[in-house]
């Protein structure tokens, strides 16, 4: 199963990342502009290693544990 994005707003992390990089936006900046992370909270580990990595998809369960914020 790939995990490639936020279902809540239907975002994909690949979107999340280059508007995250274009405008310089940290894990709190990205949940307040765009909601990814302001949901259900499944997704918020995915995202905080998508901003740190780079990585855009993701082929195994991530939890906060495994990426604390």
């Amino acid at each position: 199963m790939q995990i490639d994005r936020c279902v809540c707003f239907d975002l994909t992390f690949t979107f999340v990342l280059k508007d995250a990089r274009e405008k310089q936006r940290t894990v709190e900046q990205v949940e307040s502009s765009l909601g990814c992370g302001g949901g259900c909270g499944l997704c918020r580990p995915y995202l905080r290693r998508c901003l740190r990595t780079g990585e855009t998809s993701f082929e195994y369960i991530i939890t906060d544990a495994d990426e604390p914020g």
